[in-house]
C-alpha cells in the first residue's frame, strides 16, 4: 500500500499525487491531507477510478483508505 502525504498542499496537488500513485495498478492507497477541499475531491477523483474511499479524521487531519 502506497502513502501519499499531502498535508500542507492545496488542490489540485493531492489529486494529482494520487492519480500519479495510481498509476502503478496498487490495489489500496493511503492519502492524508489537511483541508476538507483536498479530501472531497481525492475522494471524487478515487471514486471516478472505481475505488472505495474510507474516510477517518483526527485533529483536522483526514485519512483516506482507497481500496478496490
Amino acid at each position: 500500500m502506497q502513502i501519499i502525504d499531502a498535508r500542507g498542499l492545496s488542490c489540485p496537488e493531492p489529486v494529482i499525487l494520487t492519480r500519479q500513485a495510481m498509476a502503478s495498478g496498487e490495489a489500496r492507497y493511503q492519502v492524508i491531507v489537511d483541508n476538507n477541499t483536498s479530501k472531497e475531491n481525492v475522494t471524487r477523483y478515487a471514486h471516478h477510478q472505481g475505488y472505495e474511499v474510507t474516510i477517518s479524521e483526527q485533529d483536522g487531519e483526514y485519512t483516506l483508505l482507497i481500496s478496490k
